[in-house]
């Protein structure tokens, strides 16, 4: 007997605000999947009723907890041949939401992958921002802990391209300080809030300005976006300017190592003779 054709594993973008935001394509998905892969189950519920439709297959959980450890039974009824769909809480699966282990498995067994493409909360926030689009990056959540927070965004200082970030409401006032010291208070933001919904809010200005507006306390799911760094002028061989450049980084909150480094690369020459440069000062 012949294997089964492998099924067909369906990314649907659910929406991240409004109702009226799904397509008429994830209500049918929604009806004729064979498995529908939930993050939250009792959410599925409510959209399904929302949408006026009755799934027919079967509904499993699927969440960060338990995401390796479902993901090869997910892979088994794939194989078998049924259509998998998998929905986060809201926008596109596998973007800072679970999906991206079963996508990779799945492409691994060569099954057949695609989309019902919809909201999303990465695209909707850059395009009300204000700042330049032609060119983003998008960076997630940042670290909870401040160490950690502020060696990732001092990485990102000299990012050129405008950066997208998801934040959680209890934390926006603490990120949007740390940007304000890794990329100077003066960098133009916004700060994207409960897009979509009834008390959408977007506010915009330089990041300290953020971070004031921020300190009364903030609600509902956040995105923030930040214009990425002008272009750098060009490093030569004076060890007076690198020296300058190291300190110039340092205050906007780089490491001195990571300073150091960066102006090596920039000026073409071994991190050593920088850090010579700077330590005889």
């Amino acid at each position: 007997m012949s294997a089964p054709t492998p099924g067909v594993l369906v990314l649907a973008a659910t929406p991240i605000g409004r109702v009226e935001d799904a397509s008429s394509r994830l209500a049918s998905e929604l009806e004729r999947a064979d498995v529908i892969a939930a993050e939250d189950t009792r959410r599925l519920r409510r959209l399904c009723t929302d949408l006026g439709v009755t799934p027919t297959g079967r509904v499993v959980s699927y969440f960060e907890g338990n995401e390796s450890a479902r993901t090869p039974s997910l892979v088994e009824a794939l194989l078998a041949g049924e259509r998998v769909l998998l929905v986060t809480d809201a926008g596109m699966p596998s973007v800072s939401d679970p999906g991206f282990r079963l996508v990779a498995a799945a492409v691994l067994e060569e099954i057949e992958v695609t989309a019902v493409p919809g909201p999303s909360a990465v695209l909707t926030a850059l395009a009300v921002s204000g700042l330049p689009v032609d060119r983003f990056t998008f960076e997630g959540f940042l670290p909870r802990k401040a160490g950690e927070r502020g060696r990732r965004l001092a990485d990102l200082a000299r990012e050129p391209r405008t950066m997208v970030f998801f934040e959680a409401p209890h934390r926006t006032e603490a990120a949007l300080a740390a940007m304000a010291e890794a990329f100077g208070a003066d960098r133009a933001a916004a700060v994207c809030r409960e897009l979509t919904k009834t008390h959408e809010e977007v506010r915009r200005g330089p990041l300290a300005e953020l971070v004031s507006w921020a300190a009364d306390g903030v609600r509902g799911e956040v995105t923030i976006v930040v214009t990425g760094a002008e272009p750098v002028a060009e490093v030569g061989q004076d060890p007076d300017q690198w020296r300058t450049l190291v300190a110039d980084l340092e205050s906007v909150g780089m490491t001195r190592k990571d300073a150091i480094l960066d102006v090596a690369r920039r000026a073409g020459v071994p991190k050593r003779e920088v850090y010579d440069a700077v330590h005889r000062s």
